[in-house]
């Protein structure tokens, strides 16, 4: 197992060269503690706990993984004195309100901790990284009552919190959940039920875990327009605010699972359970999606994640393993080999995990700054601007980070040849645990239908429009820039070309709904690579300008501007494919019929 190295020029570089943190945070109300001396201490301490206490749990989780007994499940060895160690750290409060125990930080700033967290072990990340989501809800939607019983105890890390939204026969479609929450008289609700897939759902490290819960009320109205939203607490409350006697929670069974063995995936059952009703009656989804927004900026660190940490291993490895010589010439004469660092086809992968790391960290500390300006910002208009832009964004950040970046950790198995394979490494635990994220918080299917359908089509493409302005300012400023030319033409004829594409599938989605399904994924996919494409000429040209000034790190900027010129010339034309692919009608998939599937 890789050990995990928190990259801390590079996020330093994306906070502060690129979106300059130190501006952003001055600018939002109630942030004034964000100084960079303060930010700069935060993140090197949170780098230490990464690298000295989740990472060598990391293969320990995937070894052991959750033990299930009708006491409860017991996580693995060393997750739960972490977990304490984090308590003790005042991690959970990052963050979080000030009124209910907070820090009052900035949300991005708990962003770049999560990334660090859950690169050095996203099954031990899990289980704070959901109660962040639960808290938000809370914030949001709970009342005073509320806030005080269950938000100060999550804040402070003495409780978790979960979401509960699938059932086995629904899945993502929830309007069709069964779920039923029968009025009690004393304002209660009876809350019966199960869930499945409930991440960190039932576990050791706290004495209370505040589950989340969608169910319906009686009379409610069918489908998505009927769910309402519950606080359902593995134990009730006490008089003195501690966790007192059991509610009618249980974990009946905890899955077998590909990866993330650290994190118990739980099936739990409400068998006439206690809860309380958030926000209007059948309105949950609605409450729900704050929770669901967070989780899936949360997902999409775990496609980070997995690009960094194997990007990781295999570049020290690359490093030391000697294995035939250059076709240049020998590089290593004295050894017997060469490091296969040298071979062109080992820097194409390398090269590829390095572009992918770097460009999701920008990403998504963007989609970060946006979110602090949807909360704190100053001023109407910077709070509409922003919104609109973190709803285009988030499902892009989802799903085309999640799979390239499980592609990126392919290759970083890939690189270790046939010892890739092999437990030991960690790769393979490196690939089985970013699986799950083109999956769960909605699979890369849902994500692009949400993208073109709900955030571009329906609103005439003025999300999409309100980007590739900025994209088109950018190479506006820039086109006379010799040394950015390689950058500035090809995303200049593509900033324009994302918008021909759009109206093209719009157009035909007007005589045809099923080609909004049919052109969906490659649109997303296109989409995220055009969005990288101008994170990463953005990026060229600091690079290029310190290295103008002259600077000391002649080497980190010269290597950022060669990874840039990487992936226009060998990653950005997958574009070509996917603008093809999302053209070619949705005849080609729906024409046959469905008896003419079978063997």
């Amino acid at each position: 197992m890789p050990e995990y190295k928190a990259p801390l020029r590079d996020i330093k570089f994306v906070m502060n060269e690129l979106l300059d943190s130190e501006a952003h945070y001055a600018s939002l109300e109630g942030a004034e503690d964000a100084t960079p001396d303060m930010v700069d201490a935060i993140v090197q301490e949170g780098a230490k706990f990464a690298e000295q206490v989740l990472s060598p749990l990391n293969a320990v989780g995937d070894n052991e993984g959750c033990t299930w007994s009708e006491d409860g499940v017991k996580t693995p060895t060393g997750f739960k004195e972490a977990y304490n160690q984090y308590v003790e750290g005042g991690w959970p409060s990052l963050a979080a309100d000030p009124n209910y125990g907070g820090q009052g930080l900035p949300n991005s700033l708990g962003i770049v901790m999560s990334e660090m967290n859950g690169t050095a072990n996203w099954s031990w990340g899990m289980y704070p990284g959901l109660s962040h989501g639960a808290i938000n809800t809370l914030e949001a939607h709970g009342t005073e009552e509320q806030k005080q019983t269950y938000l100060t105890k999550m804040i402070s890390g003495e409780w978790t919190g979960t979401m509960c939204l699938t059932e086995a026969h629904c899945g993502s479609d929830l309007g069709t959940l069964r779920s039923k929450a029968e009025p009690n008289s004393d304002g209660s609700y009876s809350i019966t039920g199960t869930k499945i897939f409930i991440s960190a759902g039932e576990h050791d490290m706290t004495d209370n875990i505040v589950h989340i819960v969608l169910a319906r009320l009686p009379g409610a109205p069918s489908g998505t327009k009927g769910i309402s939203l519950f606080i359902v607490p593995k134990c009730l409350p006490a008089a003195d605010g501690s966790a007192g006697d059991r509610n009618a929670v249980s974990c009946g069974s905890i899955e077998h699972k590909m990866g993330i063995h650290g994190n118990a995936t739980c099936v739990m059952n409400f068998d006439g359970a206690k809860g309380w009703l958030i926000g209007p009656e059948n309105r949950g989804l609605n409450c729900m999606f704050t929770f669901m927004n967070v989780a899936r900026i949360g997902t999409a660190i775990q496609g980070l994640g997995a690009a960094e940490l194997g990007f990781q291993g295999s570049l020290a490895y690359a490093k030391d393993r000697l294995a035939m010589r250059s076709l240049s010439g020998p590089k290593n004469p004295e050894g017997i080999a060469d490091p296969i660092i040298v071979h062109p086809d080992v820097r194409r992968m390398l090269l590829t995990q390095k572009a992918v790391a770097e460009g999701a960290r920008a990403l998504i500390y963007l989609t970060a700054q946006k979110a602090d300006i949807l909360d704190r910002g100053k001023t109407d208009e910077e709070r509409k601007e922003a919104d609109e832009t973190l709803g285009f964004l988030t499902p892009i950040a989802k799903a085309f980070l999640t799979e390239i970046g499980y592609e990126a950790a392919n290759l970083g198995m890939q690189v270790f040849g046939g010892h890739g394979y092999i437990s030991e490494w960690g790769m393979e635990q490196n690939v089985r645990d970013a699986r799950i994220g083109m999956i769960y918080e909605g699979t890369t299917g849902i994500q692009a239908l949400d993208l073109l359908g709900r955030k571009v089509l329906m609103t005439q493409g003025e999300s999409l429009k309100g980007f590739t302005k900025q994209v088109h300012k950018f190479c506006k400023e820039n086109a006379d820039n010799e040394q950015m030319k390689p950058f500035i033409e090809p995303l200049a004829e593509l900033n324009k070309e994302w918008g021909d594409l759009t109206m093209k599938v719009g157009m035909t989605a007007m005589k045809n709904r099923e080609e909004v399904g049919s052109a969906s994924v490659d649109y997303l996919m296109y989409s995220g690579y055009a969005v990288f494409a101008y994170l990463w000429a953005r990026m060229a040209k600091i690079a290029q300008d310190k290295l103008a000034e002259g600077t000391s790190e002649e080497m980190f900027y010269t290597a950022k501007v060669q990874t840039a010129r990487f992936y226009f010339t060998r990653m950005l034309p997958r574009t070509k494919g996917h603008a093809v692919s999302m053209m070619a009608g949705a005849d080609t998939l729906l024409d046959m019929p469905e008896d003419a599937f079978a063997l």
